[in-house]
């Protein structure tokens, strides 16, 4: 028995990305990220937004490690949590709390800067993984994020696999 529960952790430790315990999927509002300047969110300038999606695509190849914030290693949330935080906004550092920050926005109104949320795991609509938009126009979304196949990568929502795990987008600038 006490094998089977370990098991059951230990699975469960490698197959998630700081998995939330409940799937957002309707419209909702709730506050957005604080900077450490006394500037609101909204006030973002493009170069801000530029800022952050370079920094994430500086760590493009970097190895997947559950926990990881750094060049050796890097998980999905990371990676965002890292490349915000370059520039002075301060995000939650899981994915479940991520996907509560900033306001719910439509898929098709998503812009560079902009946060995607999954659920990968097989027959469970939780949200356990999160990429940042680095491109978008008219049915074309590409993002960045840490997969823990791959590493971190740029990918895009209109592949199959992506497409089917899409759960939510969130602005947080």
């Amino acid at each position: 028995m006490k094998k089977l529960i370990l098991l059951l952790i230990l699975s469960a430790f490698f197959t998630s990305c700081n998995s939330s315990k409940r799937v957002v999927t309707k419209k909702s509002r709730t506050s957005k990220s604080t900077k450490k300047s006394n500037s609101s969110p909204s006030s973002a300038t493009p170069q801000t937004i530029v800022n952050i999606i370079d920094h994430a695509k500086s760590f493009e190849g970097t190895r997947y490690k559950y926990g990881g914030t750094t060049k050796k290693g890097m998980d999905c949330s990371g990676l965002i949590v890292t490349a915000f935080k370059k520039e002075d906004v301060l995000l939650p550092r899981t994915t479940a709390d991520l996907s509560k920050r900033g306001d719910w926005i439509d898929v098709k109104k998503v812009k560079e800067g902009d946060l995607l949320f999954f659920a990968t795991s097989k027959n469970n609509r939780k949200i356990n993984h999160v990429g940042i938009v680095t491109s978008s126009r008219p049915g074309h979304v590409e993002f960045i994020h840490a997969s823990s196949s791959r590493g971190v990568m740029i990918s895009n929502l209109a592949e199959k696999y992506w497409y089917l795990a899409y759960v939510q987008a969130r602005r947080v600038l």
